[in-house]
């Protein structure tokens, strides 16, 4: 129950940042970047429809399509995602409607329209969901075809944003380069960021104290390996383990205090596969 009620918190808050970033800071300044929300800045141009509507629309239109072709499992969280973004968003423009942006500073404007949406998707990708989207027609193609997804909604997600150039103005597609440029990089920022963990390599002459340390207090595993020191010609130990940030600078002050003579390597990685990280 307490791991349901932190996915679904993570999943409403990161929802709703996505939300808030892309109808107060991208709709109102016609950023045409970022698949459905990018193209129904250009739709609402029309002026027939808003591009909470068109988004509301076409995201409860392409989240009927996954749960048929993708089954039930896909919509487990991608469904409540995709709704509460669609919802909101057509919320947002009914209680505060904007007809001009918050602020006279396009570039402040900018780096909101694409941080927020940023941090929401990175939480989402984390814990195995996605706002839907076109992140539905990617997976559809994934299982369907051998094309390169990545590949074909960068092309996507270009031909939208240099549309804004003819459809508003340079400057504004100009700025939705910028953003489409920058929002892969900051996602990919994030989700390391959300996932760091230190690895810790280290080489000492009496293991135990060290080790009941990780298995005791931080309740964590480690494996031991006896080596010999090439100048020293002594025999040591390389103790290894994998903590989060708080764990290893627990772990790196005791070493400090109890074993200043330890050699320690410990290094930056947001990949670890494995019991107490993440499952493969």
């Amino acid at each position: 129950m307490k791991s349901q009620f932190k996915n679904f918190t993570l999943l409403t808050v990161s929802t709703l940042a996505i939300a808030f970033g892309v109808y107060f800071f991208k709709f109102s300044n016609n950023f045409t970047f970022g698949g459905i929300t990018g193209l129904a800045v250009l739709v609402a141009k029309s002026g027939k429809i808003s591009a909470s509507d068109f988004s509301f629309i076409s995201n409860m239109i392409l989240l009927v399509i996954g749960l048929f072709v993708l089954g039930k499992k896909f919509a487990a969280k991608t469904a409540y995602s995709s709704i509460l973004l669609s919802v909101t968003l057509s919320a947002l423009e009914r209680i505060y409607p904007m007809s001009h942006p918050l602020t006279d500073q396009p570039l402040l404007e900018l780096a909101f329209a694409i941080a927020l949406p940023s941090i929401g998707s990175a939480i989402l990708f984390n814990i195995g969901s996605s706002s839907g989207g076109t992140d539905i027609v990617a997976m559809i193609m994934k299982k369907y075809t051998s094309v390169d997804i990545g590949k074909a909604l960068l092309a996507t997600d270009f031909f939208i944003t240099l549309a804004g150039c003819f459809v508003f103005d340079i400057e504004t597609g100009l700025y939705s380069f910028l953003g489409l440029a920058l929002r892969s990089f900051m996602i990919d920022g994030f989700i390391e960021s959300l996932n760091l963990s230190k690895y810790f390599n280290v080489v000492c002459t009496s293991p135990k104290p060290i080790c009941d340390f990780i298995n005791e207090k931080l309740h964590r595993g480690a494996t031991i390996v006896e080596a010999k020191g090439a100048f020293s010609g002594e025999d040591k130990y390389i103790i290894f383990t994998a903590l989060n940030r708080v764990e290893a600078i627990r772990l790196r002050n005791f070493i400090k205090e109890h074993s200043p003579d330890a050699f320690l390597l410990i290094s930056n990685t947001s990949e670890i596969i494995g019991k107490g990280f993440h499952s493969v």
